[in-house]
């Protein structure tokens, strides 16, 4: 593992990519669960950065198979344009603690980049409309910065439009 300590920036570094690694204070109050915004928004609002060009990555299960979908902070994933840009019939969120087991990751680290197996990856299409944007770094409070293809081509993933915003 690098000195950053993850497996995602590992993949980016063996990679030859380029790439920039962001670092901010994490608080544990941010989850939505202890009544916080969510951890992508925590690192929009930590980093100062545009909410669109920050993306967290949910797990999901589509017709029960676990896959990535990489959407803004500031967007909700579509579970069905999900399920058909994976050639799938349904999609659910998957549990926290399949998502933790299968990623290797925590809930608000998980990166599409270095998961614990491989995981079909699906990046909203917004993506592209950006330099670079910012992704997960595998730890909460830890993001990296970098070209949507290259996470793109990094993951093995595909860019649909799968975010939705209420």
């Amino acid at each position: 593992m690098s000195a950053q300590g993850t497996r995602a920036i590992d993949v980016a570094r063996r990679a030859g990519i380029r790439f920039e690694v962001h670092a901010y204070a994490h608080d544990a109050r941010s989850s939505l669960r202890e009544g916080g915004r969510g951890y992508a928004l925590e690192a929009v609002e930590a980093l100062g950065i545009d909410a669109a060009r920050v993306f967290k990555t949910i797990v999901v299960a589509v017709d029960g198979r676990l896959a990535l979908a990489v959407v803004p902070a500031d967007a909700e994933v579509d579970l069905k344009a999900v399920a058909e840009a994976l050639g799938g019939r349904k999609a659910v969120v998957a549990p926290a603690a399949e998502a933790e087991k299968a990623t290797g990751y925590v809930l608000g680290g998980i990166s599409p980049l270095g998961t614990r197996r491989p995981l079909p990856v699906v990046v909203d299409a917004s993506a592209e409309g950006f330099p670079t944007i910012h992704v997960s770094a595998g730890r909460r409070g830890l993001e990296i910065e970098l070209a949507a293809a290259d996470l793109v081509r990094l993951s093995s993933g595909r860019v649909a439009a799968i975010a939705r915003r209420d």
